[in-house]
Parts: structure tokens; C-alpha cells; sequence
């Protein structure tokens, strides 16, 4: 980039270059700074404001290293003059110009442009430029490794690049795991189905593998710990433990960076989706309902009986088949057509009001969805990596560390609509006694602020206890309690599992206490 000069020097300049003779000095006498812009021939697309000063150049070291003050000359026409205000050229250009060389890194390009400075003095021999190349580290700043011919073309990397992927090999030891486990098969689970969708590189065969020995173990472990969870609740701590969401925090947690876009010429180590398109989506267990495009239009009831058999593992519909998707979108469009002004903006602010507010709030629902997802396939599929490589236990003790340890409270999952017409549904079942309030304890029943506590008992045995401000809120949370003690009924902390007895040398086994089913079906 070059840089017009107006004012004195420009002045001395003009008479050294057409008497030939030796530049004389500038009078000791600036004449006061002003504001000109002046233009270079028309092959120089910038123009370039001076300010007129000291020919040391101290003035225009503001405008960035990639500055030059050669290659354009002084024009003082008064037509050509024209007062503006001082512009900053932006030095982005000429260090993604010096960038674009091949073999040089961004690194040295920086360097190299900032040391790429040329001095304006009041002679007009060009000053030698300074070659900055003996002096770069290259130890500490390497050129970059070329590419393979092919890379860019390709929809993921390829697998060998995954041996020279420093956030690979860092995450391999993160998860610390086994050295069965290639770099090849780790890269493999970071590479989602909607980045490449050739099965042999992506990891939807991996994700179904692991899906299901995530939600095996985690069943029979809710199943032997809490016997008597009602079949809702068990869906929700399933989802709770392996849904999308907890396996996102759980790959986040494990310092997983995601590529902007997907591609052959980025880091092997880095989750690659795109936010754009779904993808393959891996095979779920269930059966896609026919009248799926009704159930959310008409708010139809679901039977917990028609969730088992028809929906998923977390007992959600299965929306797999694009033509269902699809009808129920058309649905949904319909429906939103029906309702008036009102029903909109209550609408939008139950949806801002129920809206997560955590770190993982980016982008619109869409791109949200589809991170969400990408993120879940790559735990999942990190587990079936780990089956594949190494067996059954080691995935077993994986799972056991990363998912099911995490704190889940299960009380809070509950949601009761008539707590005391369930609970005496549950005596009469069990042949107790029929369950009776009584009053413990009171205060203040006369004042703003009165506190009741109300026992349910049956028989001569307290099944609960419950205080609030009023006698039948005090019934209600004591009738609450009491259900909850029956169904977080637990043999232990560690109970023994099925999948206990294939390992070997294993005790013989006792049958687990399972519940016979639920008190009111939901």
C-alpha cells in the first residue's frame, strides 16, 4: 500500500526529483498540520490521507505496519485538495496477501508484515528492504504441513490423519482409554452422520451400538435399584441419565470443540456436523404411529401400554420417517394458523420462560437440535468403540463412570394430581388399613403466617408427614410423601444387576424384588 505525501516535504521531493541535484533541507518551518486526501493512479485501488509534518514520519506510524510511503507522488493542485478527516487503514490486507503465499504459515505472515515497513525520509533512495526470513524461529513457528491432493474434496478426513492429531491423542488420554482403542476408530466417532454419510466413516453404526448398552445398563440398574417406580417416572430417569441433553453436558465436560464446518482438511479431533441438514439418523426401537400428525395437533392422550410397546426407550414417539416429519409439521402449521393473537403471546411466553438458560443457548432451535444430536452420537458412539475394541465389561465400567454417576434426584420427577385418592388406591391393593389424617401440630391459626402439620397414618403406622399454611395443602404434601417413600423404595446402593452374572467367577444369583405394577395407571 502506498501513501501520498502533501505539504513541505512533498515540496522538497518534487525539486530534488526534477533538478536531479541533492535534495537541500527542509526549512526549520513546518506549516500547520491540515487535512488533504489525494489519489494514486488508477492501477492503485486505495487512496490513502495524509497529514502534512515532519518528513521523520512519526505522524503516520498510526496507520498500521503494512503502510509504505513509496510508489505515489505528491500532487498540489488546488483542485486536488479537499479537507477530510483522518483514516486508519485496517492492516488485515496485506497480511492475508503476504498469508496467501504458499508454504507460509499465519504465524510468520505476521511477522513478515510487520517487519515490511518502509521509512519516508526526506531523500528519495529507496531504503534496502530488510529480509526478515533469517530471522523467524521455525521452531517455534512451523510452516504448515501441505495437505493430501484430495483433502479438500473430501467430506471428512482422512484416517491416517488421525495418527499426527494432537486434540485426538489429548482426548484419548482425557477419557484414559485403552491402548486397543485406535486413533483411527476415536476420529471415527467425532464424524456424524450429516457430515459424511458413507457408513464406513461416519458413526452411525458405532451410535447404535453404544445407544444400546448405554440404555441396557442404565435400565437394569434403575430397574434392581428403585423396584417400584412407575413406568413414567422410569422413562423420565432414563431420559434423564441418556437423553440428548445430559449427553451433551457429558461430551462438553469432556472438552470436545466442534468444526464450523465439516470437511477433509479439518483436525480429525474435532466433532464434525452440520447444523444444516439431519442427516442418517440411526435405527431406534419402536414403531412409528401412524397417527403421529394428529398427536400433537389434537393433543391426543398416549396410555403408558401404547409407550411401551409403540415408542422408544425414553417412551417418546419415534419421528424418524421424513414423510411423518413432515405431515406433522403441516399439522403444527395448521394448528398455529387456528389460534388468535392471544393464544400466540401466551404461547411465546411460556416457550421464553421454559427455555434453558445455560451456555449452550446458540444459534436458532434448528442448529441447537441438530449440536444436541451430533453431541449424543458421539458419547454413544464412543461407547460402542470401546465394546468394539475391548468388550463387554470395559464398556460396562465406562458407563458406570461417566453416565451413571452422575446426581439424578428422582423425587423431583414425580407430579401428582390426586395424591390422596392414589394413596388409599395403594392400601386397599397392599390390604392395609384405610390411610386417615391427623393433625400434629399448629401455629399461629389466628395470624397472616400459619403453619399446620398433618400426618397420614394407617393403623397405628405413619405413612408420611407434610406442613403448609393451610390443613388440606399440609393433607395433600403429607399424601405426597407418603407415595414417595413407597415408590423410592430401594434395597441398596449397589444392588446386583443381571448383567453381573457374566462376569466370571460370579456369586449365584437372586432374584431382584420387582414391583407388580403401578397403582393408578397414568
Amino acid at each position: 500500500m502506498s501513501l501520498v505525501l502533501t505539504g513541505a516535504e512533498g515540496a522538497c521531493d518534487r525539486r530534488a526529483a526534477g533538478g536531479g541535484r541533492a535534495a537541500p533541507a527542509c526549512p526549520p518551518h513546518f506549516p500547520p498540520r491540515d487535512h488533504r486526501l489525494t489519489t494514486c493512479p488508477s492501477d492503485f485501488p486505495h487512496s490513502i490521507l495524509s497529514l502534512a509534518g515532519p518528513p521523520d514520519g512519526a505522524h503516520l506510524r498510526n496507520l498500521g505496519p503494512s503502510t509504505s510511503t513509496s510508489g505515489c507522488r505528491a500532487d498540489h493542485h488546488p483542485s486536488n485538495i479537499s479537507p477530510m478527516k483522518r483514516i486508519a487503514t485496517p492492516s488485515l490486507t496485506s497480511r492475508l496477501l503476504v498469508a496467501a503465499r504458499s508454504g507460509v504459515s499465519p504465524a510468520t505472515a505476521a511477522i513478515r508484515s510487520r517487519s515490511a515497513i518502509s521509512v519516508r525520509s526526506q531523500s528519495t533512495a529507496a531504503l534496502a528492504q530488510h529480509d526478515a526470513s533469517h530471522d523467524l524461529n521455525n521452531d517455534r513457528f512451523p510452516p504448515l504441513e501441505p495437505l493430501p491432493p484430495a483433502a479438500e474434496s473430501l467430506p471428512s478426513p482422512l484416517p491416517e490423519r488421525a495418527l499426527t492429531s494432537a486434540k485426538l491423542a489429548a482426548l484419548h488420554a482425557r477419557l484414559n482409554l485403552s491402548p486397543k482403542i485406535p486413533l483411527q476408530t476415536l476420529a471415527r466417532t467425532l464424524v456424524d452422520a450429516s457430515a459424511d454419510e458413507n457408513p464406513q466413516f461416519n458413526n452411525a453404526n458405532l451410535a447404535f451400538v453404544g445407544q444400546t448398552l448405554i440404555n441396557y445398563h442404565i435400565a437394569e440398574w434403575l430397574l434392581c435399584k428403585y423396584p417400584r417406580l412407575p413406568q413414567g417416572i422410569l422413562f423420565s430417569a432414563m431420559k434423564a441419565y441418556a437423553g440428548p441433553k445430559p449427553l451433551l453436558q457429558i461430551a462438553r465436560s469432556w472438552g470436545v470443540d466442534t468444526a464450523a464446518v465439516p470437511g477433509g482438511e479439518v483436525d480429525p479431533g474435532l466433532l464434525q456436523f452440520d447444523a444444516l441438514k439431519p442427516g442418517v439418523s440411526i435405527t431406534n426401537f419402536g414403531y412409528k404411529r401412524t397417527e403421529l400428525a394428529y398427536l400433537e395437533k389434537f393433543k391426543w392422550r398416549r396410555g403408558m401400554a401404547s409407550r411401551v410397546v409403540l415408542d422408544d426407550d425414553f417412551g417418546d414417539v419415534v419421528r424418524s420417517d421424513p414423510k411423518v416429519a413432515a405431515d406433522l409439521e403441516k399439522a403444527m402449521e395448521e394448528q398455529d394458523q387456528d389460534k388468535t393473537p392471544d393464544e400466540e403471546e401466551a404461547e411465546m411466553v411460556a416457550n421464553e420462560q421454559d427455555q434453558d438458560v445455560s451456555y449452550d443457548r446458540y444459534g436458532n432451535p434448528d442448529t441447537r437440535a441438530a449440536a444436541e444430536r451430533a453431541h449424543a452420537y458421539f458419547v454413544r458412539a464412543v461407547v460402542g468403540a470401546i465394546y468394539a475394541h475391548c468388550g463387554r465389561e470395559a464398556a460396562k465400567a465406562f458407563v458406570k463412570a461417566h453416565i451413571m454417576s452422575r446426581t439424578l434426584d428422582i423425587a423431583k420427577l414425580f407430579e401428582f394430581k390426586y395424591p390422596t385418592r392414589e394413596l388409599a388406591a395403594l392400601c386397599a391393593r397392599e390390604d392395609f388399613e384405610a390411610p386417615v389424617a391427623r393433625l400434629l401440630s399448629e401455629t399461629g391459626r389466628q395470624s397472616r403466617t400459619p403453619v399446620f402439620v398433618v400426618g397420614i397414618y394407617s393403623g397405628s403406622d405413619k405413612l408420611g408427614e407434610g406442613a403448609a399454611s393451610s390443613l388440606d395443602h399440609a393433607r395433600f404434601k403429607a399424601a405426597m410423601n407418603a407415595l414417595k417413600a413407597w415408590y423410592l423404595y430401594s434395597p441398596g446402593e449397589n444392588p446386583r444387576v443381571p448383567s453381573d452374572m457374566l462376569e466370571e467367577g460370579a456369586k449365584p444369583w437372586t432374584p431382584a424384588y420387582i414391583d407388580m405394577g403401578e397403582v393408578i395407571s397414568r
